[in-house]
C-alpha cells in the first residue's frame, strides 16, 4: 500500500490530503458540515468563493457566507479579486477581525462574463498583475497561509500555469492547486493530469494539489500516484455525494470500506441537507428551495420517474420533501455506475476576453472592476 504524506498548508496539517473545492452556491456551511461529518472531521473544507470588493464593502450576503460553524477548524476562505489593493484590504480585514485561518485565491473561473473583463482564469496571462495580487495578499496575510487555485491557461496556445507557479513561489504562496483544464475547455473533455505532474516538477518548493475528474476515492489515489501531487481538490465529484469524503478517508487509510448508501439512506441525507440549509438561512422554506438544485445529483442512477423528480424539485417545506421521498422505492440499493461524472460536463471551445488581451502578457490595462462578480470558481 502506498503511504501518502500529510498535506501541510502553513501550520495546518491536512490528513488525508483532501480539499473540498469552493463552489458558488454549493460549499456553504451546511454542505461543508455534511462532508466533514462523513469524513469524521478529516480534510480541509473551503468556503464559497468570496469577492474581495464585496467583503471590503461588508455586503450583507457576503458576511453571511463567511460565517463558519464552531466545529470548523481550520476556517478556510477563498477570495476572488482583480485589483491588488482591494485584495490586500480584504486579506487585512480577515486577519484583523480573525475571520479565517487560511486564505485561498481563485484564478480558475472560466465563466465568460468574468473572463471578458479580464478576471478569473484569464488573469494569470497578465503576469505582472498576477504577481501584484499575490504580493498584496501574502504581504497582508501575516501568519495566515495563502494558497491559490488556477487552470492550465486560456487555451492550448496560451498556457500560463508554469509561469504562474513560479511567480507564486517567488511571492510566498504556500501551495498551488491546478485544475488540469484550460479556460477554453470549461468542464468538458478530460482533465490533463500530466500538467499537474509537470507543475509539481516545476515548483518542488511548495505543495501542488491536483484537481479535475476525481469522481471516486480510487480516482484520488490514482491521481496522487500518477502525478506525484501532494493532495487532491474535489469539486463536482461530491455533488449529491457528501459521503465521498468518508470514502476518501478510507482510501487514504488503506481500506476500501466505501459508502454505498441505498436510496433510504440517501433520502435521509437529503432531508438533513435541506434542514441544515433552513437553519443556516433562518427560514425553512428558503432552505428547501435552495436545496432544489441538489435533488438530481442525489438521485443520479436511482430509478425515480421524471414526474417524481419534477415534484421533488419544486418542494418548499421539509414535510413536503419528506412526504415526496417516502413515495419512492426506498429499498433500492446503490446503483451500479453512479460514481461517474456529475455537475457541469460541457465544453465551450471559445473564450471571451477583453479586446487585445492576448497581444501582450505584460500589458495589464483593460482589467475591469466589473470582473468581480459572484460566480463559480473553476
Amino acid at each position: 500500500m502506498t503511504v501518502f504524506s500529510p498535506l501541510a498548508i502553513g501550520p495546518h496539517i491536512v490528513q488525508p490530503p483532501v480539499v473540498l473545492a469552493p463552489m458558488a452556491g454549493i460549499t456553504n456551511a451546511p454542505f461543508r458540515t455534511l462532508c466533514r461529518d462523513f469524513s469524521g472531521g478529516k480534510g480541509l473544507y473551503v468556503s464559497e468563493m468570496i469577492t474581495t470588493r464585496a467583503l471590503v464593502e461588508r455586503n450583507e450576503k457576503t458576511m453571511q457566507l463567511i460565517r463558519f460553524d464552531a466545529s470548523e477548524k481550520p476556517r478556510s476562505i477563498q477570495l476572488y479579486g482583480v485589483d491588488p489593493e482591494t485584495v490586500g484590504k480584504a486579506v487585512r480585514m480577515i486577519v484583523d477581525e480573525d475571520l479565517a485561518d487560511h486564505i485561498d485565491l481563485n484564478f480558475g473561473c472560466p465563466v465568460p462574463k468574468v473572463t471578458r473583463k479580464g478576471g478569473g482564469s484569464a488573469l494569470p496571462y497578465k503576469r505582472p498583475l498576477l504577481r501584484a495580487i499575490l504580493r498584496e495578499a501574502v504581504g497582508n496575510a501575516g501568519a495566515l497561509p495563502v494558497t491559490m487555485k488556477m487552470r492550465k491557461g486560456i487555451d492550448d496556445d496560451h498556457l500560463t500555469y508554469l509561469d504562474a507557479g513560479r511567480i507564486a513561489v517567488e511571492e510566498g504562496v504556500t501551495a498551488i492547486a491546478l485544475h488540469g483544464r484550460t479556460t477554453a475547455q470549461h468542464y468538458g473533455g478530460t482533465a490533463d493530469w500530466e500538467a499537474i505532474a509537470r507543475l509539481k516538477e516545476h515548483v518542488p518548493e511548495i505543495p501542488v494539489l491536483g484537481n479535475g475528474d476525481i469522481w471516486s476515492a480510487d480516482d484520488a489515489l490514482r491521481m496522487m500516484r500518477e502525478t506525484g501531487c501532494d493532495g487532491v481538490v474535489v469539486g463536482r465529484g461530491c455533488l449529491g455525494r457528501p459521503w465521498l469524503f468518508g470514502d476518501l478517508v478510507a482510501a487514504f487509510e488503506g481500506t476500501d470500506d466505501y459508502t454505498r448508501p441505498g436510496l433510504r439512506e440517501v433520502a435521509d441525507t437529503m432531508v438533513r441537507h435541506a434542514r441544515l440549509l433552513g437553519e443556516w438561512l433562518g427560514d425553512e422554506a428558503r432552505g428547501v428551495i435552495d436545496f432544489r438544485k441538489h435533488v438530481a445529483w442525489y438521485l443520479k442512477g436511482f430509478s425515480v420517474g421524471s414526474e417524481m423528480r419534477k415534484k421533488l424539485a419544486i418542494t418548499s417545506s421539509l414535510d413536503e420533501l419528506s412526504a415526496q421521498l417516502s413515495e419512492l422505492d426506498l429499498d433500492q440499493p446503490w446503483p451500479v455506475g453512479a460514481d461517474g461524472p456529475r455537475g457541469r460536463t460541457s465544453g465551450n471551445g471559445r473564450v471571451v476576453l477583453p479586446d487585445g488581451w492576448l497581444k501582450d502578457p505584460f500589458d495589464c490595462s483593460g482589467v475591469s472592476a466589473e470582473a468581480e462578480l459572484d460566480t463559480s470558481g473553476g
